[in-house]
């Protein structure tokens, strides 16, 4: 079962990394260093909410508990945005992207370039 959760949260991850354009907005010259910057700072904000903020129990045992509690972050950020009448800008305008873009840029940004570490 934590084979199929491993696969569906990737899954998610990746269609979500590819609506916010990731990949070409990762590569290097492409965003100013500010923004760069935000986005580490909600990645190191998302490290530390699952890091204190989820039981341990919850994560116990899990193979790929990372890639799972990830996506389950996103998702909860999403639905919520979404109940408040968000939802993901079709065009971002990187230099005023708000606080949800880049937080969803960033737990995406923290599942590909951790993804070896996710794995246990």
């Amino acid at each position: 079962m934590s084979g199929w959760r491993d696969f569906s949260a990737r899954r998610f991850l990746d269609r979500l990394s590819d609506e916010l354009g990731l990949a070409a907005v990762l590569a290097p010259g492409v965003l100013a260093p500010g923004v760069l910057a935000a986005i580490d700072q909600h990645g190191a904000a998302v490290r530390d909410i699952l890091a204190f903020g989820v039981p341990a129990a919850a994560v116990a045992g899990a193979v790929a508990a990372g890639a799972v509690v990830l996506a389950g972050y996103a998702k909860g950020v999403l639905d919520e945005a979404k109940a408040q009448g968000w939802d993901l800008p079709a065009i971002v305008d990187w230099a005023n992207a708000d606080w949800l873009t880049l937080r969803l840029v960033a737990v995406c940004h923290l599942a590909r370039r951790d993804e070896p570490a996710l794995e246990g």
